[in-house]
């Protein structure tokens, strides 16, 4: 007997994460999947990030959480387009999730997308969602070995963010061994530190500005 094999799982998710990339694409939107564990920051990073660019540019979110809309709430009060996706046991936002969320947007004239993924630093890292660039968050108050714990996140992230660097004098967190450990991961790797809380993430919206407008040209 001949054993069929699936060579590949993600083979569905990556057919319709290709359709929201070349949708995105044809609307001219720049998307990034934020991808971070739970309490580094990643809605007050999404909040800040919005006030701090939405007189410049016309931003949506999708915000995937396993229950509640509490994340979307407080994100739509500085962003008029916010669609919540509650994934119930699930541990990540797939493709065709990502797509029922851009249903419900008006994408004509957006510039940028952001997807704040489900607090996680595993499942979502494999799953391509259409994004145009993946952005990996740790915090100060988690420590600092989450790097070399999670090395799949440091290996595919366009770009890595160490939030809340403006308690690094009040927490036990040993900077040149979070910068070690991922320098042995990837050489390459580019980090950005930042503070959302205290609005200190002027290296992030560089970062942010220049990868637009680099997409729509």
């Amino acid at each position: 007997m001949q054993v069929q094999v699936i060579e590949n799982v993600l083979k569905l998710n990556d057919d319709v994460a290709r359709l929201n990339r070349a949708a995105l694409h044809a609307a001219g939107i720049f998307t990034i999947d934020l991808i971070g564990g739970p309490g580094c920051g990643k809605t007050t990073l999404v909040e800040k990030t919005i006030a701090a660019l939405r007189d410049t540019l016309n931003i949506a979110v999708i915000v995937g959480d396993l229950a509640t809309a509490r994340d979307a709430e407080r994100i739509a009060a500085v962003c008029p387009q916010v669609v919540q996706i509650n994934t119930g046991r699930g541990c990540h936002l797939e493709a065709h999730q990502v797509r029922q969320g851009m249903d419900r947007l008006k994408l004509d004239g957006l510039d940028l997308l952001i997807i704040e993924n489900v607090g996680n630093l595993v499942c979502p890292v494999g799953f391509d969602l259409g994004q145009d660039a993946k952005v990996g968050m740790f915090a100060t108050t988690e420590g600092p070995d989450k790097p070399a714990k999670y090395p799949h996140l440091v290996d595919v992230a366009d770009v890595l963010l160490l939030n809340k660097i403006d308690l690094l004098a009040h927490v036990p967190f040993d900077l040149p061994q979070f910068y070690a450990d991922i320098k042995h991961l990837k050489p390459n790797a580019q980090i950005i530190e930042c503070a959302a809380y205290t609005n200190n993430l002027t290296p992030w919206l560089a970062w942010l500005q220049a990868r637009i407008t680099a997409a729509k040209k």
